[in-house]
């Protein structure tokens, strides 16, 4: 194993920079793992007061699309930091070299990704404030009144993605340059239990 040059200054600032942004999404993803946990046994709540004891709230049963919508919309980012999305992959991991993934990551963030947020971010943007103008609430009768804050998830999504792509971006590039610690995960590998990260 051949010892990396030392980094230089700005190389050193970009990659703590780069590793911060990614903290964000981090937590951001760890916390939101809850909420899978929380729509199973609300789930299950509605289940058994509707069928057992015929008793059923359309507040409890929209919970349910609140935690869904709010687990996928801001946990996306955390995945894509994880590289665990779905991926069409016919050359990228086995035919590849570190370079070359390193430069289809980075272009796919630049060319697509990033243009596809700020797309999401500019013919959204009217939508969700006039849902904030107007405090919206379910339609439902005794439905939650938050559909507001649950359409505010469409705006926070591109922009968690945009964070994690200015950390795909630092990354990559810093790996082109010749950084090759660029592309090491900032944090210990997770673990199935409920260990402690060594």
């Amino acid at each position: 194993m051949t010892e990396q040059a030392p980094l230089s200054q700005p190389q050193a600032r970009l990659l703590r920079l780069a590793r911060w942004l990614d903290r964000i999404n981090l937590t951001i993803g760890q916390t939101l793992a809850w909420l899978a946990l929380a729509m199973v046994l609300v789930t299950f709540l509605v289940v058994v007061l509707r069928y057992a004891f015929d008793l059923g709230w359309i507040s409890l049963q929209e919970s349910v699309t609140y935690m869904h919508a709010t687990l996928f919309m801001l946990g996306i980012a955390y995945t894509l930091g994880r590289n665990a999305h779905v991926r069409v992959d016919i050359f990228y991991s086995q035919r590849f070299s570190p370079r070359q993934r390193a430069w289809v990551d980075l272009l796919g963030t630049l060319l697509l990704l990033i243009p596809v947020c700020l797309f999401i971010l500019f013919v959204s943007g009217d939508y969700v404030v006039e849902s904030w103008k107007l405090h919206e609430g379910s339609r439902e009768a005794g439905g939650l009144p938050g559909v507001w804050l649950l359409k505010t998830l469409i705006l926070l999504m591109p922009l968690l993605l945009l964070i994690q792509a200015v950390v795909l971006v630092l990354r990559n590039g810093l790996f082109l340059a010749g950084c090759e610690s660029a592309l090491t995960s900032p944090t210990p590998p997770e673990t199935t239990g409920g260990g402690a990260h060594g």
